[in-house]
């Protein structure tokens, strides 16, 4: 399995592409105007709490107020809010926490008003990004992320990733961490730590520790709302979280961006800085290049087609998306029904794992698999739908099939979810939207796999320019279908066709039903 990070700059955004094995799987956008990023710690102040709600609305300097829920304040706010009033002051220059002497933890079950007044100053750190007409939602309990552990100040637990099965693993981590750990910070160890020596823990930790201090340095002068701790830029951020030795190219058009992400490589995995290359072509763009524009036309839409012709319909409500599975129109070798529907089953589990991380779906999904009345077969499908989820760093929660085929899915929404238009103006304004057309001869292709299987001869009737795209250049596409099928495809230009109009008939001039 080889990963490839490939990223492209513009004025407006910097589009980040993950791909495995050549397959898009996740792609992320970081605009120049997002001041809001999960992660962005803010000194804000408490605009109203909210007894009935046991929340507060927080001027956090958005349009809409962010949300604090009574829950997120964290055990130590009382400790916080000593601490930011102090160094305020300029009563404290040592951030370390040392000797700064911590309050009462706050009851678990209180309430808001007990706590927190209009007018406070606050420390926050933004935990979702502001999506549709919610503001962001924001905790008291802050976290700062670094490559092997996250540091969690006015803490003093030790917590070891559930992902690390290894007991002694753990305990070994454990004791690591508590013999560098600095009075006052909890520590979190994130899953990469596994197998990592104490200098590489230590070396983190200090980086966080500087990280900290160069936000409490802003807070004296700090207006209020501002933000005092921003995230890394989202390309260190990706490479943070999911950096793995299974990464075999990252490539940046951009010059600057590509020695900001060589520097931030050399520091946590020096051995393949060597990967990072800048990318420099006047006549491809990158995501042309690497085949990314066409799988995000194909990968977006309200159909997404799979191999063997299954296709999935994703529709979206404002509680819930809901994924039907379909096998189309298909030949194969299964046997009978329950064979068909497993295969086609496992297929579209593997999309739907690669589209909920790839459009960044949340909330609760229900996906609509074909029916299958082995209670065999519906475990299966359940083992390897987690398996096919288990690399998404989305908190998720998935539940096993019923009886109808129905599984339950809830996956954590942290920023808006990834929505590309795949539609465009209708060149003949007949209908006024219509498929992007690069759509058309994936389709072809695919009616073209089913209906080579039974007849010999297949002539294709399309518009002049699908068909100049066909049979044009070398090799042209056509070519590829004679080496892949053995069989010439005849295609006929029709001028009366609109764009995206084709059919096929048979060496006696009859249509094939697509």
């Amino acid at each position: 399995m080889n990963k490839e990070l490939i990223i492209r700059s513009s004025s407006e955004a910097v589009d980040f592409a993950l791909l495995k094995d050549g397959k898009l799987i996740e792609l992320h956008k970081e605009e120049e105007k997002s001041n809001f990023q999960v992660g962005d710690i803010f000194i804000a102040k408490i605009r109203k709490p909210v007894a009935g709600l046991n929340a507060a609305f927080v001027n956090v300097g958005f349009e809409k107020d962010a949300f604090l829920h009574y829950h997120d304040l964290g055990p130590n706010l009382a400790s916080q809010l000593k601490f930011i009033k102090l160094v305020s002051a300029g009563k404290i220059k040592d951030f370390s926490l040392k000797t700064f002497q911590f309050e009462k933890e706050i009851d678990k079950d209180g309430i808001i008003t007990d706590i927190l007044s209009a007018n406070q100053s606050v420390l926050v750190q933004v935990v979702k990004e502001p999506i549709s007409t919610k503001g962001p939602r924001i905790s008291a309990e802050l976290s700062l992320a670094g490559r092997f552990i996250v540091l969690v100040p006015f803490s003093d637990r030790v917590s070891i990733s559930q992902k690390i099965e290894d007991k002694k693993e753990k305990d070994r981590l454990k004791k690591l961490v508590l013999s560098i750990k600095p009075k006052g910070f909890g520590v979190i160890v994130r899953t990469v730590a596994e197998g990592k020596n104490v200098a590489e823990l230590e070396k983190d930790l200090q980086n966080l520790l500087g990280r900290w201090s160069a936000m409490c340095k802003k807070l004296p002068t700090a207006h209020h709302p501002s933000k005092v701790l921003g995230e890394l830029n989202r390309a260190s951020s990706i490479l943070r979280d999911v950096f793995n030795d299974t990464f075999s190219g990252i490539q940046i058009d951009d010059e600057e961006l590509y020695h900001q992400t060589k520097e931030y490589l050399q520091e946590i995995a020096p051995s393949k800085q060597s990967i990072v290359k800048f990318y420099q072509s006047n006549d491809t763009p990158i995501f042309e290049k690497y085949n990314i524009e066409r799988q995000i036309k194909t990968s977006f839409g309200r159909t997404v087609s799979m191999s063997k012709g299954a296709y999935l319909i994703i529709e979206h409500t404002e509680a819930l998306h809901v994924i039907d599975v379909n096998s189309g129109n298909r030949s194969n070798k299964a046997t009978n029904q329950e064979d068909t529907a497993m295969e086609v089953n496992m297929i579209a589990a593997a999309e739907i794992a690669r589209q909920l991380r790839l459009r960044d779906m949340g909330g609760i999904i229900v996906v609509d698999f074909i029916d299958m009345s082995n209670p065999e077969n519906r475990k299966v499908l359940f083992d390897f739908l987690r398996e096919e989820m288990s690399d998404d760093k989305a908190k998720h929660k998935i539940l096993p099939p019923s009886k109808f085929g129905l599984v339950q899915i809830t996956r954590q929404r942290v920023r808006p979810e990834v929505n590309i238009k795949t539609r465009e103006e209708d060149p003949d304004k007949i209908n006024g939207e219509i498929e992007a057309p690069i759509l058309i001869i994936d389709k072809i292709a695919s009616d073209l796999e089913r209906l080579l299987k039974t007849h010999n001869k297949v002539v294709l009737n399309t518009h002049p320019f699908v068909a100049a795209y066909l049979s044009k250049g070398f090799p042209s596409l056509r070519s590829k279908w004679f080496f892949e099928h053995k069989k010439w495809v005849k295609i006929i230009p029709r001028d009366a066709y609109t764009y995206l109009e084709y059919h096929f008939y048979d060496k006696k001039g009859n249509v094939i039903s697509e």
